[in-house]
């Protein structure tokens, strides 16, 4: 009999052929690669040829998921942070504080409000909730992210940044939501959770990815002098950078995430020679797809018909909230009077402001959040409600987006983006 294994190894091999050899056809579709995987996937689970199966004896293997993510993550990230070269400055980055400071707590605490209001919640699991959808996504948000290092689209530049903070910044809400299911009382523990999870883990999560970062790069420039790696090796250090960075603040309780993000910023900025940190994004964002191909089939062989059947009033509701109403609103909000990189116009376009609404995909980092949450506290019928509403809003999203992202960024390089670089800004009726 053959193995299960080896058939799945086939099935992947296909998989990457025909995407690959496909992508040319598949790229000018309304259609986004993570839609095949997550159809593959489900052939794959219990529905398909139940070759994969992460429940034994129905119990749902949580840590396996936690751990995939949880380096999908750090890769998606530190790669978002290597595609930006935009100077550092409030002015600068203005766009990227509107979305991370004032956006995230919006939409986690508008959706904890629906949790709590709409599907009869705790406080503590309906903030839960929110810190778990609230983070949209830097793997699958890749088309409308920065496509290299000298794209500086305002649009792009909005979703790459924030893609690649709020994942890291959503912890502490996380940590929140898990304090309070095991203890309603916050006085008793309100003041350590502000202490140590907001202040200490993000103070330590930035400077430790500058230290670590800086560090491997002096280290590399000065052993280059003597003795250059190999070529073909020399791209790993890319990958060193991320789990030291992520590894030693993880040690002294910072943010990793946040830290891999800071290291692939001061990475960028370290290198004369502007090949070097091009060479490892080219290299870190083949890795980048390799593991969104692994989750999102992961994610399809989760799935079960009962249970999203069960819990599917109560998952619509969240993400048509969500899509439609909070995020859209929460960035119009956060935006108002966000200045215009171009000299032709006084505040961000307004399409830009709808899109960067509209493009808030969720994925792989709501997946690690759920992972997390289910090892460390979340179960029973609160974890099953919240695992599928989670999942649902992720199938939804990578449909809905995946749709909708290739002829809406389209549209929008030939109406606003090109006019925007020629300062001629389009008008509102263009969008409508």
């Amino acid at each position: 009999m053959i193995d299960i294994y080896i058939i799945d190894l086939l099935i992947i091999g296909l998989l990457l052929l025909a995407v690959t050899l496909g992508s040319g056809w598949i790229s000018r579709l309304p259609l986004s690669f993570a839609i095949i995987y997550l159809v593959v996937g489900i052939l794959l689970g219990p529905y398909g040829f139940n070759l994969i199966n992460l429940r034994q004896n129905e119990v749902f293997n949580a840590e396996v998921l936690k751990r995939l993510t949880e380096f999908v993550v750090i890769v998606s990230v530190f790669s978002c942070g290597l595609k930006i070269v935009r100077p550092l400055s409030f002015k600068n980055w203005q766009i990227t504080t509107r979305l991370i400071v004032l956006l995230m707590p919006i939409s986690i605490f508008a959706i904890a409000i629906a949790g709590h209001f709409f599907l009869g919640m705790s406080w503590g699991a309906a903030i839960l909730l929110g810190s778990i959808l609230a983070p949209t996504d830097p793997v699958l948000a890749s088309e409308v992210q920065l496509t290299d290092i000298n794209d500086e689209d305002e649009l792009r530049f909005g979703l790459t940044s924030e893609g690649g903070l709020n994942d890291a910044l959503a912890f502490p809400f996380v940590y929140f939501g898990l304090y309070a299911l095991k203890d309603d009382n916050w006085n008793n523990w309100l003041k350590s959770w502000f202490s140590i999870d907001v202040f200490w883990a993000i103070v330590a999560g930035i400077i430790m990815g500058i230290l670590v970062a800086k560090g491997i790069v002096w280290i590399d420039k000065r052993i280059q002098k003597y003795r250059p790696a190999d070529e073909l090796m020399e791209d790993f250090i890319a990958i060193s950078t991320i789990l030291l960075t992520y590894s030693l603040t993880e040690i002294i309780n910072g943010y990793g995430f946040l830290a891999v993000f800071v290291a692939g910023l001061v990475v960028q900025r370290s290198y004369r020679d502007p090949k070097k940190p091009l060479a490892q994004l080219e290299f870190i964002e083949r890795i980048e797809k390799l593991l969104e191909i692994g989750t999102i089939l992961l994610l399809g062989t989760i799935l079960l018909w009962l249970p999203i059947v069960n819990y599917f009033s109560q998952s619509l509701l969240i993400t048509a909230l969500l899509f439609i109403v909070i995020r859209p609103v929460g960035v119009w909000i956060s935006t108002i009077g966000q200045s215009s990189p171009h000299p032709r116009r006084r505040t961000l376009h307004s399409a830009t402001r709808w899109l960067i609404g509209w493009f808030g995909i969720r994925g792989v980092g709501s997946l690690y959040y759920l992972a997390y949450a289910l090892s460390n506290g979340l179960k029973d019928e609160l974890g099953e409600q919240i695992s599928w509403i989670t999942y649902t809003t992720i199938v939804i999203s990578v449909i809905l987006h995946g749709i909708s992202s290739t002829p809406l960024m389209n549209w929008y390089e030939r109406n606003i983006a090109e006019r925007s670089n020629a300062h001629q800004p389009a008008t509102i009726d263009e969008f409508e």
